[in-house]
């Protein structure tokens, strides 16, 4: 694959210059909407942000197309060889909760692939950003070190990152029958996936069909730029080709040596559950 550097350092520019911005928006009393067809609270966060990273997308890489959570271009994917996918604000509840476990995606996929991706939570000042094949990096405290999964593969050893929303059925059969015992809550899709990049947990399962590609085309490059994997619930990976911006089959995010024990048992509880077909 030829050098992504300037689509890295050009993400990395706008993923900050956007974290600013809903930081602005974090300190004021800002109010919340709810979007149409149930999809979830909105804020001017949101919008602004999203107008923000795709303007610049767009001045920078005028031959590419741009997916974002809050335009209306989803076909944009699939006339394009090129493709961001971006969520300008991951994690609406956790703004609107201000815990601060809420980031900014701004991933690029090739092809089919996600081969780029920049996650950055604003409050702790926190950036993860990498290339497929070619490493990644986590940013934080005015420190950079390197992005690795961990080689923990005994099932039962594994450190789970849940999300803060209802706890599934399908969480609880895969903990028993791994026998997890170490979990830990988190918000954003980007969030938890930079801390399995990092070693601080080395498996995520996300049980709904309440996703969309902009939620992990970015995390799902960090991770495997760390070594890690992010699959469906029946271990195939995603498409990025505009054909389906829904993950209607769930998410798995694990590192690549439990992946193996893990994959099996989340697939057979899923396909149990109607998730998977």
């Amino acid at each position: 694959m030829p050098s992504l550097d300037t689509e890295l350092d050009t993400a990395r520019r706008i993923a900050r210059e956007a974290g600013a911005l809903l930081l602005e928006v974090y300190a004021t009393p800002f109010s919340v909407e709810d979007k149409a067809g149930g999809q979830g609270p909105v804020t001017e966060a949101d919008t602004r942000a999203n107008a923000l990273i795709v303007e610049a997308l767009r001045r920078a890489f005028p031959g590419d197309g741009v997916v974002a959570e809050e335009s209306d271009n989803s076909a944009a994917a699939g006339r394009f060889e090129r493709c961001w996918f971006v969520d300008p604000l991951d994690g609406t509840q956790e703004f609107v909760n201000r815990n601060g476990e809420f980031a900014i995606h701004i991933g690029l996929a090739i092809g089919t692939e996600a081969v780029l991706g920049v996650v950055y939570r604003p409050v702790g000042d926190t950036l993860y950003s990498g290339v497929v094949g070619q490493g990644g990096f986590v940013e934080k405290a005015g420190a950079r070190r390197a992005l690795r999964v961990s080689d923990v593969a005994e099932p039962a050893s594994l450190r789970l990152v849940v999300s803060r929303s209802h706890r599934s059925k399908l969480t609880n059969q895969v903990v028993a029958r791994l026998g997890i015992t170490r979990e830990q809550e988190s918000g954003s899709v980007g969030v938890k996936c930079g801390l399995l990049a990092e070693s601080q947990a080395d498996l995520y399962l996300h049980v709904s069909d309440k996703s969309y590609r902009w939620d992990n085309c970015a995390p799902e490059a960090v991770l495997r730029s760390a070594g890690g994997i992010l699959t469906d619930l029946g271990g195939t990976p995603y498409r990025y080709d505009g054909s389906e911006l829904q993950n209607l089959r769930g998410l798995l995010a694990c590192n690549a040596a439990a992946f193996p024990h893990v994959q099996p048992v989340v697939t057979r509880f899923a396909r149990e559950a109607g998730l998977i077909t």
